[in-house]
């Protein structure tokens, strides 16, 4: 239910003059806890002057008659305050005291949403510059003394992650800013003296100091549809219900494919073709050039195939690029027993898989980095050498029998038995 400004005032002043809340109640017809509610909010104009509240749209209260069932005294005054003239100035010398204290301490923090911790801040520095004794301070910022007393000594204890603080630093600018909290936690436990932090204390770490993962801003405008050349074999992750399965049981089992672009401020685009497989993720086989052709996406098949064991015939999922329809990838494909699969015209989440990789390859390895000056040759050597840390040194998170594993992509398929 939504209230009048008039309705709530008039609730307040009968409020003020009851000997209770529920007498309050009982008199007006709205709960206490309602009155509680715009007495904490400030809808009296205590400390900010205002009514913290805006006029509701809904059924108005009818208090008519409210002010005969109220008990007999005074008149509350039009300013908002009780009291006496010299009570009305010093609640007023008090609000203007605490609103001073907001824009020098607190630099104009909203008064209606102080932490405690700003509270005791407040109110530390009026207890210095005023002479407001403190139950009026604490009771004026709606803080109780003893969340007053913790806090004060907390803030006297200083910041007990300030050891931690340079380690997620390090940590996070190791790789010039693309590594998230799981990465930046789990890093320092794996050291020959590991460090153990939870993931909740990291985290907030990282809030406090900024310490945010680059993303890449405006909408994608490259399209690579070039119409149907011939028939498209069958989209074999696709499940009924329009989701895909790309879970593997094993390496070599499931793979995708895909091409992505990168354009360079000073030299000519480069474009990467890379063979995942779905059961970790790992990059088997990729080739890089300056030409998105069959001959890249060909090289990228061949290099996969490479890694392939006696008996594993793997289907390879790819969109409905032409690279993937001419007789160059069909015969590589055919040669080494994989089994073709393609998503559905126009539907990118079809091959989730392959863009899920391109996004974090972009996010920690191209976007936010000054590539200016960098040749075509250079960039294909960074990219190569990024590439082959993914699988040794990059962090993952897995999900096991036992629950959610963190280790590399490698180290997680030595410690299962499988070939790295």
């Amino acid at each position: 239910m939504a209230y009048t400004i008039d309705a709530r005032m008039r609730a307040l002043k009968a409020a003020s003059r009851c000997r209770s809340l529920r007498e309050a109640e009982r008199v007006t017809g709205i709960s206490r806890e309602t009155i509680r509610r715009w007495a904490i909010a400030g809808e009296r104009g205590r400390l900010a002057g205002v009514y913290a509240g805006h006029v509701g749209y809904g059924k108005e209260v009818d208090v008519t008659g409210v002010d005969e069932r109220l008990p007999k005294g005074d008149e509350a005054p039009e300013s908002g305050f009780e009291g006496t003239p010299e009570e009305q100035i010093r609640q007023l010398r008090l609000e203007n005291d605490i609103l001073r204290g907001m824009v020098e301490v607190l630099k104009g923090a909203d008064l209606g949403h102080l932490t405690n911790r700003e509270k005791t801040v407040l109110i530390e520095w009026l207890r210095r510059e005023t002479d407001h004794p403190l139950r009026e301070l604490t009771d004026s910022l709606r803080i109780s003394k003893s969340s007053y007393e913790y806090q004060r000594a907390a803030i006297a204890r200083g910041d007990k992650y300030a050891w931690l603080r340079p380690l997620v630093a390090e940590e996070f600018w190791a790789e010039d800013g693309v590594r998230g909290y799981r990465v930046v936690t789990h890093r320092p436990r794996m050291r020959e003296e590991p460090v153990v932090a939870s993931e909740k204390v990291v985290r907030g770490i990282m809030r406090e100091d900024g310490l945010a993962v680059r993303r890449k801003a405006g909408p994608k405008k490259y399209c690579s549809y070039a119409g149907e050349t011939d028939e498209r074999p069958e989209n074999i992750p696709l499940n009924e219900d329009g989701s895909h399965d790309f879970r593997a049981d094993a390496p070599n089992e499931k793979w995708a494919s895909d091409i992505t672009e990168f354009k360079l401020p000073d030299a000519p685009k480069v474009y990467l073709s890379p063979v995942i497989d779905l059961f970790d993720g790992k990059p088997v086989g990729w080739a890089i050039s300056g030409s998105p052709d069959a001959e890249l996406a060909n090289a990228s098949l061949l290099a996969a195939c490479a890694q392939l064991r006696p008996g594993q015939h793997p289907f390879c999922h790819t969109d409905g690029g032409c690279h993937y329809r001419w007789p160059g990838w069909k015969g590589i494909c055919a040669s080494h027993g994989i089994v073709r699969s393609m998503s559905r015209k126009g539907r990118s989440p079809d091959n989730a898989a392959c863009e899920g990789f391109f996004g974090n390859l972009k996010n920690e390895f191209f976007y936010g980095r000054d590539w200016r000056g960098v040749s075509q040759a250079e960039f294909i050597e960074l990219l190569d050498r990024w590439l082959r840390r993914y699988s040794t040194d990059r962090i993952k998170y897995f999900k096991e029998e036992s629950g959610t594993a963190c280790d590399t992509i490698d180290g997680r398929r030595r410690r299962l038995g499988c070939a790295a």
